[in-house]
C-alpha cells in the first residue's frame, strides 16, 4: 500500500512501494547537474545519502539543501550524498553555483522518474509529479538503514536524525 504525506495538512498519496528499513535499496537512475546519468541506491564502496525534495526553488528545499550541504561536510570522503529533485539540470547547476553548494550532489529524476521505485513521488493534487520530502541512508550492502519520511511537505527534515544515523555507519 502506498504511503501518504500531507501538503499543508491535505492528504496526499505517494506512488510506488513502501521501502521499510531493512530493505534493499533499489537502483535509481538519475541526472547530475552536468548531465551525466548517477546510480543511486544499491550497492556502493561507500554508504549513500539520497534525499529527495519537490524543487530547488521553493524556501523550503533551498534551506534543506544549504544545510545539507553544510552539515555534512566532514562526510564528503565517507559518504555518498545525492539531492534529487525533479528540477531540470539547468537549474540545479545555476542553484548549486548561486548558493556555493558543493559538499552534496544535486541532481534529477526528469529523465527516468527513477525515484518512484522509492515510494516519494507525489501521486495527486497540485505537486503532483514531483518528489515528497524524505531522506534515506543506504549501507555500503545495499541495504536501507535509515528513513525518514518527511510527514509533512512544507516542514524541513530532522537533521539532526539524519547526522545521527549516518554516524553510526560511516
Amino acid at each position: 500500500m502506498a504511503e501518504t504525506v500531507t501538503l499543508k495538512g491535505n492528504p496526499v498519496t505517494l506512488a510506488g512501494p513502501t521501502l521499510q528499513v531493512g530493505d534493499d535499496a533499489p537502483v535509481a537512475y538519475v541526472v547530475t547537474k552536468d548531465l551525466a546519468e548517477k546510480a543511486v541506491g544499491g550497492k556502493k564502496d561507500k554508504p549513500q545519502l539520497i534525499i529527495t525534495v519537490p524543487s530547488l526553488d521553493t524556501p523550503v528545499c533551498e534551506t534543506e539543501t544549504k544545510k545539507f550541504n553544510e552539515l555534512l561536510k566532514d562526510f564528503t570522503d565517507k559518504v555518498d550524498v545525492t539531492v534529487v529533485s525533479m528540477d531540470l539540470p539547468f537549474a540545479e547547476k545555476r542553484f548549486c553555483e548561486s548558493f556555493g553548494v558543493s559538499n552534496v550532489d544535486v541532481a534529477s529524476d526528469f529523465r527516468y522518474r527513477d525515484m518512484e521505485k522509492y515510494g516519494v513521488l507525489i501521486a495527486e493534487g497540485p505537486l503532483k509529479g514531483l518528489l515528497a520530502r524524505a531522506v534515506f541512508l543506504v549501507d555500503r550492502e545495499g541495504k536501507i538503514c535509515y528513513k525518514q519520511l518527511v510527514p509533512e511537505i512544507t516542514q524541513e527534515p530532522n537533521y539532526d536524525e539524519v547526522v545521527e544515523a549516518l554516524k553510526k555507519v560511516v
